[in-house]
């Protein structure tokens, strides 16, 4: 049960630096006493956010997840706010450092608003409590003639009232309840509604910090070359011309660390601005140990894992018999999907800040895991991690690109070696070509048809998996990726198999934005609507009979599969588009539904293909994410994430040649650009079940509902990524 504890105490004020006098509480998932945490273990005790009251009434709320661009440090803070009955007016936002003591910092998953709502509101709720007893004790009257309102606390039959700032005196003094109610959901003036961002004043007048908006007295700038091929090392180098650009200070050597987010290393040039030290970078001469990477080509190595793909694989899921099931079959229909490594390609490269002082280091970046970064910045720099401060600046993107934390390390390691404050810049193409990749793929499929119904349904895939990053030879997958769209298959067929293929690895691979549900929703979605087909049935009419009567598919997490939910958004979707209508010659509409970070999401495309040009005219979204913290935000991110899934539709692919990346910049990793951009609509379904993610949901339905669509329209199947076949308008 979650506990909350007054911290006021002035001992324990002055060891989290937090300004004294005011009303401070912190909410946590203890294990045993919270007292005896505190007296005791300081480590285990996992805060996640704290209220800071002041006197004069002003309200500062620590947010410990990462902003970019999500909205995140409004939809935590406003949760608070509303169970507090702050006045949002009075509200400001402090961005927690990276420190545990805020709990899990780790801002990826689509997992911030589900992991803390509840927390969240039990926050407010004891704070709205203790402050209501410190007035009911001012006034000497009941504590149930007492009510909380927009920022005072009201005695309605005496007319009296206070202000939360002048009770905060009394209230730091008193004991936390055990229990604090919360508001109905009817009461919300927050949650659930279209708040605007708390940042956006400072967004659009350029007062948000974002790391490359750091500057520090004495600092320098950092540039670094890195070998082409993934893992090569510096055989030998020279930098006199280097050093005959003007602003170039010196010219060094970082090892690569061989840590799952250690830096790849690299020569480093050193100057007094980030021009100078990219210029002094290009006209290094440097020669280099590639390794066995150096052999890696994308055109062979999808032959290889498409040929693996269709080869028996270890067996992650087996219902039933498909063996039986395809001897029986009236039709059996195989297929083969094929998908390339992307990138996150965020508009703000990776930068850090970093000093190194004696044993005493303090990091600037634009981090989505300050805890980790810590961490990795204690251990390569051989100091103990409580001499680390990492202050976590806004983000301009991430997409799980900077929940890696290399590029702040390797600040960290050139701060130390220089023994100056330094920032470090990545340039596009080093964003590009020395990233960490969400994986190529490729799926094979194969279903029977008997009686217009699917009786088997087998899915091959394989893919270099996350887990190679971590551990060195891993060539199969790990189970965080099979519940991404592959064994929680919430299809009714009675004969099952799901099967993981060998891939090695050749590059770092990473998590991007819906992980293994892209290409994992591709292909089910993709194959799905070929079995329509081969059934000669409406796609829609088709997908509502194989996801079947309304059940709940168990799972091994706490949140279990509703298929009446699942079915709700695609009804909602398709009735939104106006699925059936008459379409002229040269049009289409395509489907997609799928289940990811515990949400229901359905997308309906509609495209014309006239002459080969493709235009993307409407995308109708629905879904269910359990309660909503801010509508606004759910909105927001559904709609980036048609614009993202389009992307990488039309334009997301990665190759390598001879070990090094092709790709460099946006003239050959292309985002979609307005002009591209359809119609978006998006729905939510208003529900009161628990809040689930939206930050990755949103991704997976796009690109096979489009191809979907295509069909439609062409009578053309595409099984691959990009769709570089069309121009579009």
């Amino acid at each position: 049960m979650t506990q909350i504890i007054n911290l006021s105490r002035r001992s324990f004020l002055k060891g989290l630096g937090l300004a004294s006098g005011g009303l401070v509480l912190a909410c946590s998932q203890p294990t045993k006493s919270l007292a005896s945490q505190l007296l005791t273990d300081a480590k285990t005790f996992n805060p996640n956010l704290f209220i800071q009251l002041k006197s004069n009434g002003d309200l500062i709320l620590i947010a410990a997840r990462s902003e970019m661009g999500q909205g995140v440090r409004t939809s935590l803070t406003s949760i608070i706010a509303d169970e507090m009955e702050a006045d949002w007016q009075r509200v400001s936002v402090k961005q927690a450092t990276g420190d545990v003591k805020y709990g899990n910092q780790n801002t990826d998953g689509s997992r911030s608003i589900r992991t803390f709502f509840d927390s969240m509101r039990k926050m407010g709720a004891t704070a709205r409590a203790m402050l209501i007893t410190a007035a009911a004790k001012t006034w000497s009257v009941p504590e149930l003639e007492c009510k909380a309102e927009n920022h005072f606390v009201l005695h309605p039959s005496s007319g009296k009232k206070l202000g939360y700032g002048e009770l905060v005196a009394k209230a730091a003094l008193l004991d936390v309840p055990v229990e604090a109610p919360l508001k109905n959901s009817k009461d919300f003036k927050y949650i659930g509604k279209d708040l605007p961002s708390i940042d956006v004043q400072d967004y659009v007048t350029g007062k948000a910090k974002f790391g490359l908006d750091i500057r520090l007295p004495n600092m320098v700038f950092a540039a670094i070359a890195r070998c082409p091929v993934t893992f090569g090392t510096v055989k030998s180098f020279k930098s006199e011309t280097t050093m005959e650009v003007p602003g170039v200070l010196q010219v060094i050597e970082i090892p690569r660390v061989d840590r799952p987010f250690g830096p790849l290393g690299g020569v480093v040039v050193i100057a007094t601005n980030t021009w100078a030290a990219f210029q002094g970078k290009e006209l290094l001469e440097i020669e280099w140990n590639y390794g066995k990477n150096k052999s890696y080509n994308s055109a062979p190595y999808m032959k290889t894992i498409t040929e693996h793909s269709q080869k028996e694989a270890v067996v992650m899921l087996n219902n039933g018999s498909v063996a039986d099931a395809f001897a029986k079959a009236e039709k059996v229909i195989e297929a083969s999907y094929q998908l390339p490594h992307l990138v996150h390609a965020p508009m703000e490269v990776p930068n850090a800040t970093a000093d190194f002082k004696g044993t005493l280091c303090t990091v600037y970046a634009p981090l989505q895991d300050p805890q980790t970064a810590r961490t990795e910045v204690a251990i390569n720099l051989g100091i103990k991690e409580e001499n680390v401060t990492v202050n976590v600046t806004f983000l301009g993107g991430g997409f799980g690109r900077k929940s890696k934390p290399d590029f702040a390390v390797e600040a960290a390691m050139i701060s130390k070696k220089i023994n100056k404050p330094v920032q470090v810049v990545w340039t596009r193409e080093d964003d590009i070509q020395h990233s960490y990749y969400h994986s190529v793929s490729a799926q094979y499929l194969k279903g029977s048809l008997k009686g217009g119904k699917v009786t088997a349904w087998l899915q091959r895939s394989t893919f270099p998996s996350i887990a190679s990053t971590f551990i060195k030879g891993k060539d199969h997958g790990m189970a965080g990726e099979f519940d991404m769209g592959l064994i929680n298959n919430p299809y009714a067929i009675e004969n099952i198999r799901c099967e993981n293929g060998q891939a090695e690895a050749h590059v770092r691979i990473g998590w991007l934005r819906s992980v293994s549900n892209i290409y994992h929703a591709f292909a089910s979605n993709v194959f799905a609507d070929e079995l329509a087909i081969a059934a000669k049935k409406d796609p829609l009419q088709f997908r509502l009979e194989l996801i079947g009567a309304d059940r709940v598919i168990p799972s091994n997490s706490e949140f279990q599969i509703d298929t009446k939910r699942l079915k709700n958004v695609l009804n909602i979707a398709t009735k939104n588009a106006n699925w059936g209508k008459s379409l002229p010659k040269g049009y289409g509409m395509g489907l997609a539904v799928h289940y990811s970070f515990y949400t229901y999401v359905a997308s309906v495309i509609e495209v014309s293909v006239i002459n080969g040009k493709l235009k993307v005219l409407n995308i109708q979204t629905a879904l269910d994410c359990g309660r909503v913290a801010n509508r606004n935000t759910v909105l927001s991110q559904f709609e980036g994430a048609a614009i993202f899934g389009l992307s990488l539709s039309f334009y997301g692919k990665i190759t390598a040649k001879d070990g090094a990346i092709e790709q460099g910049n946006f003239d050959d990793y292309k985002m979609v650009r307005m002009f591209e951009t359809p119609n978006i609509n998006v729905e939510i379904v208003d529900s009161e079940a628990t809040a689930t993610g939206v930050g990755e949901p949103g991704v997976p339905v796009i690109a096979p509902a489009l191809v979907n669509a295509i069909y439609q329209a062409t009578g053309k199947r595409y099984r691959s990524l990009p769709l570089a076949d069309f121009n579009l308008v």
